[in-house]
């Protein structure tokens, strides 16, 4: 049984080290769709482009080589260090919002995600990528929590930065991901949702594993009767 797992939440709530850690406990790929964004939004950018300019963007988004992984890769470039910046923060938010631009990288997703055996994360896996995932799973934390883990990571902040300007920053990419027309960022009904304020990430991780051992355990349960 090879399941696909979608792991959604905001920013700083943990997504990506917990979906890295499910998906090598299970032997599964792991897939995060930020870095997508994130790589289109570079390559816009590189290629001289608005940010507004949707079919042009969504060209790339449907058209570029783009690898996903250990390192992320757009059309021969390695981008994995330099899609990780303030900057392409919010390169990625502004491509983001365009719904043509969601159109051909959800297509791609799903492709991914065919025969399952994957952990994706983003911020509409579960609502809108795969809504029929086997797990859906939503992390969260207090904004205080999130902007004290993201004031710790030089990558996206480009250097020490105080916790009250990211927690501002956080604030306004919310509020953009949450009130974007395509997809916006939402808890799926049938997801099970993981505060991970004040967790260890071990913790956090055994709860996931722990959701996917007991749909397992049931599904096995009716293949049986």
């Amino acid at each position: 049984m090879a399941l696909i797992i979608a792991i959604d939440g905001p920013s700083g709530a943990g997504k990506g080290t917990v979906a890295r850690a499910v998906a090598r406990a299970l032997g599964y790929r792991h897939v995060d769709t930020g870095s997508m964004y994130r790589a289109v939004g570079w390559k816009a950018v590189h290629d001289g482009l608005a940010l507004d300019q949707e079919a042009a963007i969504a060209a790339i988004a449907a058209g570029a080589s783009l690898e996903v992984g250990e390192r992320v890769v757009i059309d021969g470039h390695d981008v994995s260090e330099a899609i990780r910046t303030p900057e392409a923060d919010r390169s990625a938010a502004a491509v983001a919002r365009l719904p043509a631009v969601r159109a051909a990288l959800v297509t791609r997703q799903r492709a991914m995600g065919e025969g399952g055996g994957i952990v994706m994360e983003g911020r509409d896996i579960g609502t809108a990528v795969f809504p029929d995932a086997d797990l859906k799973v939503y992390l969260d934390a207090s904004p205080e929590e999130r902007a004290r883990r993201r004031a710790s990571d030089a990558r996206h902040t480009g250097g020490a930065s105080g916790v009250a300007v990211v927690a501002n920053e956080l604030e306004a990419r919310d509020r953009a991901d949450r009130t974007r027309a395509a997809s916006p960022l939402a808890v799926a009904p049938d997801a099970h949702v993981i505060d991970t304020t004040g967790l260890a990430v071990d913790i956090v991780v055994n709860r996931v594993l722990d959701l996917v051992r007991a749909l397992t355990v049931n599904w096995k349960l009716k293949t049986e009767n």
